[in-house]
């Protein structure tokens, strides 16, 4: 099968590197087309990379070494570039890993779909538009519908975006997942997020302000955290329109940690009337499969929640890499005195949690035939 060539927005920032890093030896996908600031504009992606790549799984000279290094970066703000390079066969959608101000992303993206050209987001500027689906694939894959709504009410042809949600959510959104689609209803949610450094992207955070210390506190982050599941758990009425969940209540408290990657949620929860055993809890996520797994996605864990036993688990500096980066690490999984649940759950932050899960959500919509 020939590879489908794709283009990244954004391309020489951290999650564009990551793109660029996962998508090195994709069985369906090709890094084709890039394109970044102005700044960058008119050189090869090894030259505007040159002294700005961050990534430990991959040298400097990794662009060059996977035949991306020579391709010219053009101005993502430029979409008649991107338009000429679908032409031409080197840019079937494009990947967004923009970092500008959230209303400008959000009008190039919708220009970008307008024209013609496929988004899957990584931004968050149109997470909370309504004909925008979120997904996680192993969640809500059927929300993809929303893109033959978001066509026709935009008068868009070929042209979509989808987005993934804000990465720290992921640690605890896919287990409740789980245990919902067992009939468990979940009334209420307490989660403290220890979130690492790589969510702030580069330079981030201070090492003032991270060197022995903690900072409670993230810009935004809890309203994402609290409202983000409950679009993603949503339905789609007959109308057409997606719905959001009433339930579970969540409140989050998130904090920035001095770890390099990995965000950890210790979670409470609170049941319905029926209520699970910690074993049937722990065998619930153990065999949890969806279809990513059943489909066999290239980017998709094999065993997309995994329970650990030893008390001290998970920890992100043992735990994050399991399964492609990709799993939902669990373990802590004991009774709560206030609520009915407690655990610990991790997920890669840079990888599940950004680029890995827009890989993913494009891996599923190539599965249904929208790209």
């Amino acid at each position: 099968m020939s590879k489908i060539p794709v283009g990244i927005l954004g391309a020489t920032g951290m999650v564009g590197q990551m793109y660029i890093s996962l998508l090195a030896d994709h069985p369906w996908f090709e890094v084709r087309y890039v394109a970044a600031s102005p700044r960058s504009a008119g050189k090869s992606y090894a030259q505007a990379a040159a002294g700005r790549w961050h990534l430990d799984n991959f040298s400097s000279s990794a662009p060059i070494l996977h035949s991306v290094g020579e391709i010219m970066v053009e101005d993502a703000n430029d979409i008649s570039k991107a338009l000429e390079a679908r032409k031409t066969g080197r840019c079937d959608f494009v990947f967004s890993a923009l970092e500008m101000e959230k209303e400008q992303i959000k009008m190039l993206e919708e220009s970008y779909a307008a024209a013609g050209i496929p988004v899957v987001s990584n931004a968050s500027a149109h997470r909370w538009t309504t004909d925008v689906p979120m997904l996680i694939a192993e969640v809500n894959p059927h929300h993809a519908e929303l893109i033959t709504i978001q066509r026709k009410k935009r008068g868009w042809d070929k042209g979509f975006i989808v987005v993934k949600p804000n990465c720290s959510i992921q640690s605890y959104t896919t287990p409740l997942w789980a245990l919902m689609q067992k009939g468990y209803e979940i009334k209420r949610l307490l989660a403290v997020t220890l979130q690492a450094v790589s969510g702030a992207g580069y330079p981030g955070v201070s090492s003032w302000d991270m060197i022995d210390n903690i900072v409670p506190y993230i810009g935004g982050e809890e309203e994402k955290s609290e409202q983000e599941p409950l679009k993603i758990f949503g339905v789609i009425n007959q109308e057409g329109i997606l719905i959001n969940a009433a339930e579970p209540q969540i409140s989050a408290h998130c904090n920035r940690v001095p770890v390099s990657s990995g965000h950890t949620a210790c979670v409470s929860l609170e049941f319905g009337a029926k209520k699970p055993s910690i074993e049937e809890v722990k065998k619930i996520w153990t065999e949890f499969r969806a279809l990513p797994q059943e489909a066999h996605f290239p980017t998709a864990p094999e065993c997309p929640i995994i329970v650990r036993e030893e008390a001290d688990r998970p920890q992100p500096r043992k735990d994050r890499d399991m399964d492609k980066s990709m799993a939902v690490i669990v373990g802590r999984i004991r009774p709560c005195p206030v609520f009915d649940l407690r655990f610990a759950g991790l997920s890669h932050n840079t990888i599940r949690g950004a680029a890995g899960g827009g890989v993913l959500s494009a891996e599923l919509l190539k599965h249904k035939g929208y790209i």
